[in-house]
C-alpha cells in the first residue's frame, strides 16, 4: 500500500493536441531532463490493450507494450498448435494499435490485420501472424523479430510478449455447468474461459512459474509510468500478475501505476461485475500490488464513493472520466482516453510537465 489519501477527481472532455511521435529515448537510466516525454509501459492484450495503446501513443514517444501469450483460439490457437510458437494474434493487435495515422501506418495496420477468406488451410489466418511467426523462425529471438515487425510498421512503440514460453490459462468457475450451478469446475484456455456461461472464481497460468521476457521486465523497471488495463479481466488483465517476474517489477518499480478499468462487463468472463467488483479480484490474485490511480469512464461508475473506497485498498485515488465513443457502444475513444491519460500523468506525475 501506498499510503496516500486517495481522490476523487473528474477529467475535463478536452482532447488532447495532436502530434507526431518521436523514437524512444535511450533506455540507460539517465535522469530525466524538464521537457522530455514519459516512459510508459501499457500491459494487457485484446482489443482493449489496442485501445489504450492507441491512445498512449498520442502523447508519448516512449512507449512499450507487454501483452499476455495466453491465446489459443482461431488463427493464434492453429498456429501454436501447429508450430510449438507463441501465440501471435495479441501482439500483432498491440503493433497495428501502434500503427501511426499518416498513409504508411493506416495500410500497414489494415494489411496485418487482414484475413484470408478461402476454402483451404488459410482460412482466417492474419497476415501479421504469419510475418510474425516468419520471423520467429528466420531470427530464433522473439524479441528482435517484433521489433523488426514494428520498425517495418513505423510503431510508434514497442511490443514485447510478458513470457518467452507459450501459457495455458485455467480458471476455476462456479456454474460452468448450469444442470449444477453451485459445483467449480475447471476450465482451460483462454478462449473457453472468455465464454464461460459460469462465475469465474480465480484463474492461474500452466506453468505455474512462467519466466517473463527480461526485457519486459527492464521496461516496467525503468518506467515513469505502468498502466494495468483495460481488457478482459481474467484473460487479458490479470494474467500478467501470475508472471513471479513481472509481478515483482510491478511491485518494485518506482513508476506511477494507473488501473484503466472496462466500459462494460464482459458476457461470460465477468457478467454483473460492477467496477468495484473488478478491483476485488484484482486483489485476490495479487494482494502486494499497489496502485496510485484508477481510471473509469464516468458513466459506466453508478456508485461513486463505493468505487472510492475499493480503490483505497490499493492506495489509489480515482479519476473520472468521459472516455467511451459517443456512438453508445462499449468501446473507448482514442482521442479522450488519450486527453484522460494525458491529465493523469500531469498531476499525479513525479517529473512533469512532458511537453
Amino acid at each position: 500500500m501506498t499510503g496516500r489519501t486517495p481522490r476523487l477527481i473528474r477529467v475535463g472532455r478536452g482532447s488532447p493536441e495532436r502530434r507526431i511521435s518521436r523514437p524512444a529515448e535511450a533506455r540507460g537510466g539517465r535522469p530525466r531532463r524538464r521537457g522530455t516525454q514519459p516512459k510508459v509501459v501499457a500491459l494487457g492484450g485484446g482489443m482493449g490493450l489496442s485501445a489504450s495503446l492507441a491512445a498512449l501513443r498520442r502523447i508519448t514517444g516512449d512507449l512499450t507494450a507487454v501483452v499476455t501469450v495466453a491465446d489459443d483460439g482461431g488463427s493464434s490457437g492453429r498456429l501454436r498448435d501447429e508450430l510449438g510458437v507463441l501465440p501471435p494474434g495479441d501482439l500483432r493487435k498491440a503493433l497495428a494499435a501502434l500503427c501511426g495515422d499518416d498513409d504508411w501506418g493506416q495500410t500497414w495496420s489494415r494489411v496485418i490485420q487482414h484475413r484470408f477468406t478461402s476454402q483451404g488451410d488459410l482460412h482466417d489466418h492474419a497476415v501479421g501472424n504469419l510475418l510474425i511467426v516468419a520471423l520467429w523462425e528466420q531470427l530464433g529471438d522473439h524479441v528482435q523479430a517484433l521489433d523488426l515487425v514494428g520498425k517495418l510498421l513505423g510503431a510508434h512503440g514497442r511490443v514485447l510478449p510478458m513470457s518467452a514460453v507459450p501459457l495455458e490459462l485455467q480458471a476455476l468457475v462456479k456454474g460452468h455447468d448450469p444442470e449444477r450451478p453451485e459445483d467449480v469446475d475447471t476450465v482451460l484456455g483462454q478462449a473457453t474461459v472468455a465464454l464461460t456461461p459460469g462465475e469465474v472464481q480465480s484463474v492461474h497460468l500452466v506453468p505455474h512459474d512462467p519466466p517473463a521476457v527480461p526485457e519486459a521486465v527492464a521496461a516496467v523497471l525503468d518506467a515513469d509510468w505502468v498502466v494495468l488495463g483495460p481488457g478482459s479481466w481474467f484473460s487479458s488483465v490479470i494474467p500478467h500478475l501470475l508472471v513471479p517476474e513481472l509481478l515483482d517489477a510491478l511491485t518494485e518499480t518506482k513508476a506511477r501505476r494507473v488501473l484503466s478499468l472496462n466500459l462494460a462487463p464482459q458476457p461470460g468472463e465477468t457478467e454483473g461485475f460492477s467496477p468495484q467488483r473488478h478491483l476485488e479480484v484484482l486483489g485476490r490474485h495479487a494482494p502486494k500490488l499497489a496502485l496510485d490511480v484508477v481510471l473509469a469512464d464516468e458513466a459506466a461508475v453508478p456508485d461513486r464513493e463505493v468505487l472510492t473506497e475499493a480503490a483505497k485498498r490499493f492506495g489509489a485515488a480515482v479519476e473520472l472520466a468521459p472516455v467511451a465513443r459517443r456512438d453508445g457502444t462499449p468501446r473507448h475513444d482514442p482521442e479522450l482516453l488519450a486527453a484522460a491519460y494525458d491529465r493523469i500523468f500531469r498531476m499525479h506525475g513525479r517529473i512533469g510537465p512532458w511537453r
